[in-house]
């Protein structure tokens, strides 16, 4: 009953923030409440739902303190120089834009932290796309799909985890996937690719031009007359960003403390004036506010999920439901129910707790752990739409898009990711079939 329970409650939930019926912030608090009510978990739900929001709260501090550092370093004009050389490349066109975007987010992907990426491809490619009147989920869809094909790093997280659950390297475990996660890659190029031609049959290619090339002359005047940007201050600006993402990589300091001090030196150095240190931060404050509040009631929906054993009970009935004589055949229905695991739960509960069952289960069937752990990282990106994966909550923010509508606009591409990668990694003998 208790992982039926947990299906139902997904299953609500998803339904209500996919139909407009409720936001997810309010879904996100309300529909986990009352299904662990109905669980009879009365006595307990505070303490359940106040022991998800301090897991979380380590990540909502970061993602508010990385808004509003962002938000300084656009308004300061930080990024204007760089729009300017991109719009001199792609000549107005978007589909250039769009495919440009899909290789960008695909390098700073590379460290495998999905608040880094969102937050360097956005803040670069934003004002890009406001000029040229892309729509702006386009910009919510490639960085997603190029974060689901990286987060497979072994520095990413879920290969790490899988690696050290089964205790294998990452040359048995990850090496033999890289040809996977190239086509993967090369899949998020091509939905680029069809994305752009659409922006650029509906918009036209833009001829910039010489009427371009005045009006960056006369919009670099206009900034330098703009009371809010700092021209002088660029190079310090973006040394301070670079020095920010050197540490973020290196780990020197926990993620929320890098933001928080890279914030108020960022503000100090640019607004030294108190009313205009103030004027930024209620600037960004709306933005804010709707990014961390989402992030804080998913730790309300993660906690509850957790500490009722839902997440458990819904992982060994879905273990229970597979069929003896498709045991030969689990590297691929391993590999396909990696999506719906790994976008229902989080990693942390996937790898250390679903993934030696299956391991052990497969065993039985003479298949090698070791494509087990192959097979369930090839769901991954699935899991970074996941209403647990908090970084999603910091892309719509910043896009300014509904949760509602990205998640069903990005999920059937987010699945042909997947599906691309399970192909070639049967193809290539990764996983058997």
């Amino acid at each position: 009953m208790l992982s039926w329970l947990g299906f139902l409650m997904v299953a609500l939930f998803m339904y209500l923030i996919m139909s407009k019926r409720l936001s997810a912030l309010v879904a996100l608090i309300v529909v986990p409440v009352i299904f662990a009510l109905i669980g009879g978990f009365g006595a307990n739900i505070g303490d359940m739902m106040l022991t998800g929001i301090k897991q979380i709260a380590p990540t909502g501090i970061m993602l508010l303190f990385a808004i509003l550092y962002f938000g300084i370093m656009m308004d300061a004009g930080l990024f204007e120089p760089l729009v300017g050389k991109i719009l001199k490349i792609v000549k107005g066109d978007p589909l250039k834009v769009i495919v440009g975007t899909a290789i960008l987010s695909s390098l700073v992907a590379l460290d495998g932290d999905g608040t880094t990426t969102y937050m360097i491809t956005v803040s670069a490619m934003l004002p890009l796309y406001q000029r040229l009147g892309i729509k702006p989920m386009i910009l919510a869809v490639v960085p997603t799909l190029a974060l689901g094909v990286m987060n497979m790093a072994p520095w990413g997280g879920p290969t790490a985890r899988a690696m050290s659950v089964l205790n294998l390297d990452a040359s048995q475990l990850f090496t033999p996937v890289v040809p996977a996660m190239i086509g993967g890659l090369a899949w998020v190029i091509f939905v680029a690719y069809i994305l752009g031609k659409r922006e650029r049959k509906r918009l036209g290619i833009i001829d910039l031009g010489q009427d371009f090339q005045v009006g960056h002359a006369a919009g670099e005047i206009a900034a330098a007359a703009d009371p809010l940007k700092r021209p002088r201050l660029l190079w310090f600006n973006l040394l301070l960003t670079v020095v920010l993402m050197v540490c973020l990589v290196m780990s020197i300091l926990p993620l929320p403390i890098l933001f928080m001090l890279a914030f108020a030196v960022a503000l100090l150095v640019n607004y030294p004036k108190m009313e205009e240190q103030k004027e930024r931060i209620s600037a960004h404050a709306g933005n804010a506010l709707a990014t961390v509040s989402m992030v804080f009631a998913a730790g309300i929906f993660t906690g509850i999920l957790t500490e009722t054993k839902m997440i458990d009970a819904m992982s060994n009935t879905i273990v229970s439901l597979i069929p003896d004589a498709l045991g030969s055949h689990m590297p691929v229905l391993v590999a396909l129910t990696s999506m719906p695991f790994t976008y229902f739960m989080s990693n942390d509960a996937y790898y250390f707790g679903v993934v030696p069952i299956l391991a052990n289960a497969a065993s039985a069937y003479g298949v090698d752990p070791v494509e087990i752990g192959r097979a369930s990282i090839l769901g991954q990106p699935l899991h970074v739409l996941s209403p647990l994966f908090a970084a999603q909550y910091l892309l719509i923010g910043m896009v300014g898009v509904d949760y509602g509508e990205s998640q069903r606009f990005i999920l059937k591409w987010a699945f042909g990711t997947s599906i691309v990668m399970i192909v070639i990694a049967i193809l290539t003998g990764v996983i058997t079939l």
